[in-house]
């Protein structure tokens, strides 16, 4: 169980080397196709087709909210509070950012990928109150 928080932290890790390479797959397409010149997206990325910019700001958004998720999974780490249920919700919000990412680079319908990024959200106040709390209190 010691490295157990670690998993999900790989995984989200993962996750966001996929979107990477996506996303550089998606730019160089549309070198290749001369769908755009450096000199045009070389300070503004908007001008990219749709699915790379898609792709770029998935990729952004990978360093958002999931960097809290890794600073309190080390904190679960290294305070030996990495237990069941603090790998549970770490699992839980790297699927919540899989959706978030899978409805980001699809659909890209709002509402949805909103909820994803919402329960991600509620997972990672979770996970911050029950870390808080642990530390504060050791005995409960």
């Amino acid at each position: 169980m010691k490295i157990a928080i670690l998993y999900p932290v790989f995984a989200q890790i993962i996750l966001t080397l996929v979107v990477l390479t996506a996303m550089g797959r998606a730019r160089s397409a549309a070198f290749r196709e001369r769908q755009v010149k450096h000199s045009d997206v070389a300070l503004d990325s908007s001008l990219y087709p749709e699915d790379a910019r898609k792709l770029g700001n998935c990729y952004s958004n990978q360093f958002e909210l999931p960097v809290i998720f890794y600073v309190l999974c080390l904190i679960a780490q290294i305070t030996a509070n990495a237990d069941y249920l603090m790998v549970l919700l770490a699992w839980a919000f790297v699927i919540s950012r899989v959706l978030h990412a899978y409805v980001h680079t699809t659909t890209n319908i709002v509402l949805r990928r909103g909820g994803a990024f919402v329960i991600g959200y509620f997972i990672i106040i979770a996970m911050t109150a029950l870390l808080l709390l642990r530390l504060l209190f050791p005995n409960i």
